[in-house]
């Protein structure tokens, strides 16, 4: 099996430590984590050193490629520059739990993370560096952009569209056809019935307009 590393070492990386075991396409060389220290093992695997010495360690780990394991979506994206920047062809995998489930004509782009018990229904589009964890489920014709994510619980409906570093909270529901604007945060247990704005947080059943959102401010 060709030989990944994980960026990041905290527990969405774990969660991706398990998924990538059970999806069996790849073996995992280690982490990649400038915060801990190098040699510290983490479920069985080493941290490799940080991102400074990337190039050394895909030579001399013959690294394939690698998926970042960061559950702040505006952190992976640039987590995700670091990289590219260091190494531009840079290959990035898709880590897909054995139990989650993709319908027909479902595309996926790199550096996505399906996770156990996750459902996305025909004809829907997976960017790039997005995340669908424990048992949420997107329905048919939906697109989840770039650096997007949907929580444990949550639901969407067909035709929905969710933009670039927008984040779904625990348990929401989204109706039909709704469209949630680039880096949105919809908090958990919410009802999304309309079309949110950019750069927002929205909760509540049905959710409303809270505050403006800026990119790299804490959600989690």
């Amino acid at each position: 099996m060709k030989n990944i590393v994980i960026f990041g070492s905290g527990g969405h990386a774990k969660v991706i430590v398990d998924i990538i075991e059970k999806q069996g396409e790849f073996n995992i060389a280690g982490f990649i984590d400038g915060y801990r220290e190098k040699n510290t093992v983490l479920m069985g695997y080493k941290v490799l050193g940080g991102e400074s010495s990337l190039e050394d360690i895909v030579v001399s780990d013959k690294i394939y490629g690698g998926i970042i394991g960061i559950g702040d979506n505006s952190i992976r994206a640039k987590v995700r520059d670091k990289i590219i920047k260091t190494i531009p062809n840079f290959k990035f995998v898709n880590c897909l739990h054995p139990k989650s489930i993709l319908g027909k004509d479902v595309t996926l782009g790199v550096g996505n993370v399906v996770m156990a018990g996750a459902i996305i229904n025909s004809s829907s589009r997976i960017n790039n560096h997005c995340i669908l964890n424990t048992n949420s489920s997107i329905d048919h014709d939906c697109l989840m952009s770039n650096f997007s994510s949907i929580a444990p619980n949550a639901t969407v409906g067909g035709k929905v569209k969710i933009g670039d570093y927008s984040a779904i909270g625990i348990g929401v529901n989204i109706f039909n056809n709704v469209n949630i604007g680039h880096n949105c945060i919809i908090g958990g247990g919410s009802l999304v019935c309309h079309d949110t704005n950019e750069n927002s947080i929205y909760y509540g059943s049905p959710s409303k307009f809270i505050r403006e959102h800026k990119i790299g401010d804490k959600y989690l």
